[in-house]
């Protein structure tokens, strides 16, 4: 573990296996209760004077630092997670984004000005703001399918911003974390303003979650463990990036090379593992069986297989029990009308990009959110019809619409119950500096993306002074 820049070891070891081969990767450390305690007392002790400028040098050496070693980084990435080296090397350039956009921020004085003599009884004075790092640490917990590029997304805004912060990456996931640390103090940032502690979650989680040196909870998982984080961390603030059942649309005008596309993409990209995936495809009846047809064909060109190939296009599921649930889900849809077009292989974590139709909206397959290489087809009869069942769900994460017609649009963007609308893209499609984040189950509004976390983790601090002049 990375405790304050300390190595720490213990003799409670958790085993972490490579999804593909199944063979032994490595174990990490099983921290202790203690530990957790000993960390974010460092944290909170530790007061940063670095000045703006020495922050965004640190982000943009450890951006350079990520973009010089992006093939071995990427090599680790597929080890531990069975993603190809595709999504991997993508993967690593998005942190890369991450770093820059933080270091860029970082030189920009975010800061306001209030006159006073707005009203009859106002005053000759002005009030300012500034923003202001926590008083306590930041308490982190990232999942196992973007093992680099989430845990970018907490700690880069967190130096951006002053802050310090202690981090429990995902116990299948673990090494790129624990990478990106030696990165980061190789990069020059003080090793007390970045810890990593790796363990059993059910073991440590609580102290994670209360602890009273930590101010704020920032969690990017589950559903379930995010409404049990939002009831344990009480009187913490908390950044909750949740579950997603994310919505393609495809309506009678849409360019349907295009829609299949942007289907197969975002349905398979990262195994289907991304809370932005494509989950559901919503297709207007008129152009549905064309639609299909497109979709199977570029579903059968998918190349997937052994993740360190460069020719794959996607490797594994993070482990054997993800890919018999997603073989699960899709058998009980196939019982309850669904008609499987292609697909539902398995073969330990490997499972096939798999296309099924006429999948009736509220079965589990798209009910819940499937966090797989799936690629489920809803008929809809209209736009009523197409916004009533993408409304159906409790998610309401991200969406895509395919259509020209500006009146759906404006409905769309209008009355989908989503956190972003994308017309004629993936619903994950952002840049890493743009809020991103859901309603409903997915999240409680606040958003992620450099930006509005920077914002997330500072205390806005106002001070006025008599002001005489204009």
């Amino acid at each position: 573990m990375r405790m304050a820049g300390k190595l720490v070891d213990n003799d409670r070891r958790i085993e972490v296996y490579n999804p593909y081969t199944n063979a032994l990767l490595g174990t990490i450390a099983k921290a202790t209760v203690e530990d957790v305690r000993s960390v974010f007392h460092q944290a909170k002790t530790y007061q940063s004077t670095l000045t703006r400028y020495q922050r965004n040098q640190i982000l943009l050496r450890a951006s350079q630092l990520l973009r010089e070693n992006a093939e071995v980084i990427s090599d680790l990435i597929t080890a531990e997670s069975g993603l190809c080296k595709k999504d991997t090397m993508y993967e690593v350039g998005r942190a890369c984004d991450v770093f820059l956009f933080a270091a860029n921020q970082t030189l920009v004085d975010d800061g306001q000005v209030f006159s006073c003599d707005l009203t009859p009884h106002g005053k000759q004075r002005k009030v300012f703001t500034l923003r202001e790092p926590l008083l306590g640490a930041i308490s982190a917990i990232t999942p196992f399918n973007h093992p680099l590029n989430q845990v970018a997304h907490k700690v880069a805004p967190s130096i951006a911003t002053n802050n310090r912060m202690v981090l429990k990456p995902s116990e299948k996931t673990p090494f790129s974390a624990l990478l990106l640390a030696d990165i980061l103090y190789e990069a020059g940032l003080p090793p007390e303003m970045f810890s990593v502690i790796t363990g059993d979650p059910r073991e440590i989680a609580d102290e994670m979650l209360t602890n009273a040196d930590m101010d704020l909870v920032t969690f990017t998982g589950g559903v379930q463990i995010g409404k049990y984080i939002a009831g344990k961390a009480v009187y913490k603030r908390q950044v909750l990036e949740l579950g997603g059942n994310d919505p393609l649309i495809v309506m009678e005008d849409a360019d349907l090379e295009e829609a299949a596309t942007l289907a197969v993409s975002g349905s398979y990209k990262n195994s289907g593992q991304r809370c932005t995936a494509v989950k559901r495809m919503i297709v207007h009846e008129a152009v549905a069986d064309e639609f299909v047809r497109l979709l199977t064909e570029k579903t059968k060109a998918i190349k997937y297989g052994n993740p360190m190939d460069s020719n794959t296009d996607m490797g594994t599921v993070i482990d054997e029990a993800a890919a018999i649930s997603f073989e699960q889900k899709v058998n009980d849809a196939i019982k309850c009308g669904a008609q499987l077009i292609v697909g539902n292989i398995r073969e330990g974590a490997l499972y096939s990009p798999t296309v099924l139709d006429h999948v009736p909206y509220d079965c589990t397959l798209v009910a819940e959110e499937t966090f797989g290489p799936v690629s489920p087809v809803i008929r809809c009869k209209d736009i009523d019809d197409a916004i009533r069942i993408s409304n159906s769900t409790p998610y309401g994460l991200s969406s895509a619409v395919c259509t020209n017609r500006l009146d759906y649009i404006t409905r769309f963007v209008a009355e989908l119950e989503v956190g972003t609308v994308n017309v004629r893209e993936v619903p994950g499609y952002r840049l890493e500096l743009t809020p991103f984040g859901g309603i409903k189950d997915s999240g409680l509004g606040y958003k992620e993306g450099v930006l509005e976390a920077m914002k997330s983790f500072c205390n806005t601090k106002t001070y006025s002074l008599p002001w005489d002049g204009k």
